[in-house]
């Protein structure tokens, strides 16, 4: 099942203050950047933020599940959770300071 667009747009708008907030659709679901970084992923209409020390820290005794078959276990966010806005928008603060920018890829010669 894919996440539905009104999902993943209200989850971004909950985190307006995080930074430079983008979902980028990826393999049916959707993946969400912050300031560069990949920080979350929404799949089956669910919040999973990727997991880090400060993250699990703020969320104190977070659950953890994974977002699609086969993935690392990410920290579950709830909707009662991610409705406050403020709180979440401190969650992707902190966890985006923990990860590490996308690798660049070499370019193809012709």
């Amino acid at each position: 099942m894919t996440s539905k667009q009104e999902t993943v747009d209200y989850i971004i708008k909950q985190m307006d203050g995080a930074g430079d907030v983008r979902a980028k659709k990826m393999f049916g679901e959707y993946g969400i950047f912050c300031d560069g970084r990949m920080v979350a992923l929404v799949c089956d209409n669910q919040l999973y933020v990727k997991p880090t020390l400060a993250g699990e820290s703020f969320l104190g005794e977070p659950e953890e599940a994974e977002p699609y078959p086969g993935a690392k276990p990410c920290f579950l966010i709830s909707p009662s959770q991610y409705k406050d806005g403020a709180w979440l928008s401190e969650l992707i603060k902190i966890s985006t300071k923990e990860l590490p920018l996308p690798k660049k890829r070499p370019s193809k010669k012709r």
